[in-house]
């Protein structure tokens, strides 16, 4: 494809701005750590000063091809499901014949 330099001429540059992505108010802190095998898996020690506060996380790589890792959220409900866990069998039996049975209409007034 031919460019008409005279048609192109009357373009306006672009001016390319880097806006970093980015900026640490302070350094990042950069501490040795130690990767071994568990298993068939290859493993990464987390040294305390940067203990997680869950049990899952996600791993993505950069296009720079550093790891990094993304802390998951606890699971919303668990709390819930453990404590429910703990009813006896016959209480949730009873709850399960109550919520079978109809409920009775209501009588209201009229409006």
């Amino acid at each position: 494809m031919q460019v008409d330099p005279v048609a192109c001429s009357s373009v306006t540059p672009l001016r390319c701005t880097h806006i970093p992505v980015h900026t640490p108010q302070q350094p990042m802190d950069v501490l040795p750590s130690r990767v071994f095998m568990n298993g068939n898996s290859q493993a990464v020690r987390i040294p305390a000063a940067f203990r997680l506060a869950t049990d899952r996380v996600q791993i993505t790589r950069s296009p720079s091809g550093d790891l990094i890792i993304h802390p998951c959220p606890p699971q919303r409900g668990q709390a819930l499901l453990d404590t429910l866990a703990g009813f006896e069998p016959s209480f949730v039996a009873s709850l399960e014949v109550l919520q079978a049975s109809p409920s009775p209409v209501q009588e209201r007034e009229s409006l």
